[in-house]
Formats: structure tokens, sequence, C-alpha cells
């Protein structure tokens, strides 16, 4: 599998443009009853990390967050469209880390807490992050009423 299959056209779940298709603004800021998360806010959290992660596997980058909270930034109501355009860019951005072949991700993360990580493992810690949070986006589009998407999806 190679980086573009792992963050973009997913094979063992549904590829993340695809669980963010055809929301609107209202639907995505909206938090079902209950819910501590808007699907905004979910892929909000998933851009900070997704971007984090990026800018260390490029040799870059902040300190990590010392709170759980500043993982979750706030959004402004009506950004829906750029959130999302966001996010699928910078999984555009990740998976051409690992055009340049094998050797481009061998490289190991140069940030103490991150010492064991490679690229290739960075990018793949991205996959996994995503996923979980994109399995929270499924859910919280069904408690919202607008699951499947378009394009379609299992409905169990």
């Amino acid at each position: 599998m190679n980086e573009h299959e792992l963050l973009i056209e997913t094979s063992p779940f549904m590829p993340p443009a695809r669980a963010l298709d055809a929301l609107e603004n209202a639907d995505a800021e909206r938090r079902p009853p209950g819910a501590p998360h808007s699907i905004a806010e979910v892929v909000a959290h998933m851009t900070f990390w997704q971007e984090w992660f990026g800018a260390r596997a490029q040799g870059s980058g902040e300190p990590m967050a010392s709170h759980a909270a500043e993982g979750w930034p706030a959004i402004a109501q009506g950004s829906w469209a750029a959130v999302r355009e966001r996010f699928l860019s910078g999984l555009d951005r990740l998976a051409a880390l690992g055009a340049h072949g094998s050797s481009a991700l061998a490289p190991p993360i140069e940030y103490p807490p991150l010492a064991r990580y490679s690229v290739h493992d960075a990018l793949v810690h991205v996959a996994m992050h995503n996923a979980h949070h994109l399995g929270q986006v499924v859910l919280l589009r069904q408690q919202l009423g607008l699951w499947p998407p378009p394009s379609g999806s299992y409905t169990w």
C-alpha cells in the first residue's frame, strides 16, 4: 500500500473526501444533541494534527500541543468549505511525500518525542488518527440523517 492509498483512496474504509461529501455549512457545523463536537470541529482537529505531523516529517514545525484542547481549533461560523478544503489538500501534500520513493520515507523525524518515528511512521500515524475520527464523522452524519452521502455507502 502506498501513501496515496493509505491516506486518500483507502481500501479498508471510505475515502475521506467521500465521507465529507455534500455537507452544507449548517449541517457540518451543527452538533447533534449530546455530541461534543460538530463534523467541522472534528475535521479541523484532524487538520491540526495532520499539518503538525506533516511539518515534523519535513523537518520543521511547532512543539507538540501541551494540552488536548490545543488540538481542537475553533472554527468560524460558515467556514466549513474552507475547513474541508484545507483538510483534503493537506492529505494530498502528505501523500506526495511518498512520491519520491521509499528513501524519502525512511529518515527519522528530527524531534525528540518522535525520535523512533520515520517519515513513513508519521504518515501511518496520521492515517490511523484520521480513520478514527472519520468514523466519528460517519456517526455524526448518521445522527444528523445525512448518511449515506450521495456517492453511496454501506448503511449499517
